[in-house]
């Protein structure tokens, strides 16, 4: 078995820059599909507030089966309001994105067009140095 090299600081260096990268890319690009618009009608914290209201006054009479499915929605709907009520800073992840995307891209092999179908907007990949013909 041959000996293991020990990895230069150069390589590891890139190492962790490619890590940073990757961070950078996955975080804004979760951050943009969480914040996609949703088809059907919009469900506001209010709106939800309000089906809460309705369950707890409906749910000690319910049936056993009911029941548990109004406790399930309860949960579910506690959730999505914590969730609608929480922001994003997107502008901060939006300029890690700029200051990583066109090395990672180049580096992975993406395209402006892979770019766009994942929701980047045109604005953000011109200010990351990504043109068309990428």
């Amino acid at each position: 078995m041959a000996p293991r090299k020990e990895m230069t600081e150069e390589h590891k260096a890139a190492l962790a820059e490619g890590r940073a990268q990757g961070r950078a890319v996955r975080n804004y690009l979760e951050a943009l599909d969480a914040h996609r618009p949703k088809r059907g009608r919009k469900r506001t914290p209010e709106s939800m507030r309000a089906r809460l209201a309705t369950i707890e006054s409906s749910i000690d009479s319910a049936d056993p089966m009911t029941r548990l499915q109004l406790v399930q929605e309860r949960i579910d709907l506690a959730a999505a309001i914590a969730a609608a009520e929480t922001t994003i800073d997107l502008s901060a992840l939006e300029e890690g994105f700029v200051a990583a995307a066109a090395a990672y891209g180049e580096r992975k092999g993406i395209s402006y067009s892979a770019w766009r179908e994942v929701g980047v907007p045109a604005a953000v990949l011109k200010r990351a140095g990504i043109g068309r013909g990428t």
